[in-house]
């Protein structure tokens, strides 16, 4: 085969799916489920966790229809619709579909031994020996990391998986951590019955401009979440069918249930990068086209989480299709060695233009650069700020709307390099904001992209008018 692909997550499947488009051999190994991370354990059924709840407090938020809603959510109808979302934890239609595309699937796990030399333990028992043509792919992706806590490590928890995947709401749960994952599924088990109290030691989705952690923390404190910032727990132990946090002086907080929520890591373990002459630890780092630097030869690629650049879904399957195409360009001798910025052949957006969403009620959805960040790289900087609530389209959406937008601006070449939302329903205004940041769009022509009103969009006529067109 040309191309060996190790990871059939959505990033392995991108990159496998392009250099195939290119005329390429292709085959994909996985010792888990086809489709990865995303389809099962993340992006997917956390959203169907969330979701019906957004629905409800929509719901309650707008007269005439809050009086419709005389229940709560029902609790096993919300699993049962997630379990759909994750196909049973079935992965036979992602695999049908890669060998629609002509791809090979080999079910294992895979490590280096060599250059462009690939073996693969069996499920059966039996290693079967690959060596690609032309490259090898990385995809392996991220693994949750814990914290040093005394006894967390021999205490049972959730991490992500067990936490988008539970058949059961536990009567409480506890959550570590304040970053996006931490804060979704926070507000997805306590809408669904459970008490939930969450310990964040730095405070709420730290990456994002201030304001967006503190109306989540708002929200989630009005659902009736037990938000606790500059906390993080000193020991953990189990204790009957629950556990035990220490907080120190004295302080505990019991709970059925613990989710660990602190951030992830390169899935780099086993994969055998010492016989390619790299260390095992850490990301590998790769440049604009996915080629894993360090290595000669060039044969070697990764791309999604396990390069550590842009750690999302949707970054890793952008990189994942720059890296395919640049494979079958080089093995078709149409392509060298440096690639240009903002080609088909290079990931540049994830320098200065990666889209992120929190889906909590209400939701955070940014791109670029904070304000912070744009001071700490020396641009010359100036934040435009807005209140959604003054937006007539937000006005409809809920009484009360409550929200806030940013833009960052560049002021020395007059463009955006960083947008902000945090309300109801902003998500959809993202992919605007991504396009405003990727084509840098100048200010007085962004001024003559009219929103329709009245839309949420209409913010971005409040914000130019703030900028002072």
């Amino acid at each position: 085969m040309d191309v060996v692909v190790i990871g059939a997550g959505a990033v392995g499947e991108n990159l496998a799916d392009r250099a195939g488009r290119g005329g390429l051999d292709v085959v994909l190994v996985e010792r888990e489920l086809v489709g990865g991370e995303c389809s099962y354990w993340a992006c997917m059924p956390s959203k169907a966790l969330l979701l019906p709840g957004h629905a409800l407090a929509a719901a309650r938020r707008l007269p005439g229809a809050a009086a419709a809603v005389t229940g709560g959510l029902d609790a096993g109808a919300v699993l049962g619709r997630r379990d759909t979302f994750a196909s049973g934890w079935d992965d036979s239609s992602q695999a049908e579909w890669v060998a629609s595309a002509g791809i090979g699937l080999l079910r294992g796990s895979a490590r280096l031994t060599g250059e462009r030399r690939v073996e693969v333990d069996g499920d059966d028992g039996g290693t079967t020996v690959l060596t690609a043509r032309h490259a090898v792919a990385v995809c392996t992706g991220s693994v949750p990391s814990l914290p040093d806590v005394e006894g967390l490590a021999g205490t049972p928890h959730w991490t992500s998986r067990e936490a988008t995947s539970a058949q059961e709401v536990p009567a409480s749960l506890a959550v570590v951590g304040g970053g996006v994952v931490a804060v979704e599924l926070a507000q997805a088990w306590q809408r669904l019955g459970a008490r939930v109290s969450v310990l964040a030691r730095s405070g709420l989705l730290g990456g994002a401009e201030p304001f967006a952690g503190e109306l989540v923390g708002e929200a989630l404190a009005a659902d009736g979440v037990d938000v606790r910032t500059g906390t993080s727990p000193r020991s953990v132990r189990q204790d009957g069918d629950g556990v035990v946090l220490d907080l120190g002086d004295g302080a505990t907080l019991r709970a059925e249930r613990l989710l660990v929520a602190t951030g992830r890591t390169p899935a780099v373990d086993g994969l055998g990068l010492e016989s390619v002459g790299l260390t095992g630890d850490g990301p590998l780092e790769v440049d604009d086209s996915g080629r894993v630097t360090g290595v000669p030869g060039g044969w070697l690629y990764a791309a999604g989480d396990v390069t550590g650049r842009a750690p999302l879904t949707h970054q890793g399957k952008y990189a994942a299709r720059a890296a395919g195409d640049a494979i079958a360009a080089r093995a078709r001798g149409d392509l060298g060695g440096e690639v240009a910025a903002w080609s088909r052949f290079a990931a540049t957006a994830d320098h200065r233009a990666v889209p992120q969403v929190v889906f909590t009620d209400p939701e955070v959805a940014w791109v670029g650069l904070t304000a912070a960040q744009a001071g700490e790289r020396g641009l010359d900087v100036r934040a435009v700020d807005v209140d959604l609530a003054g937006v007539a389209g937000a006005g409809l959406l809920a009484d009360g709307y409550a929200g806030r937008a940013r833009l960052v601006v560049d002021e020395s070449r007059r463009v955006v390099v960083g947008a902000t939302f945090a309300g109801q329903g902003v998500a959809e205004l993202l992919h605007s904001a991504t396009i405003a940041v990727v084509g840098e769009v100048p200010l007085d022509r962004l001024w003559h992209a009219v929103p329709s009103y009245p839309t949420v969009s209409e913010v971005w006529l409040r914000l130019l008018e703030g900028y002072g067109l």
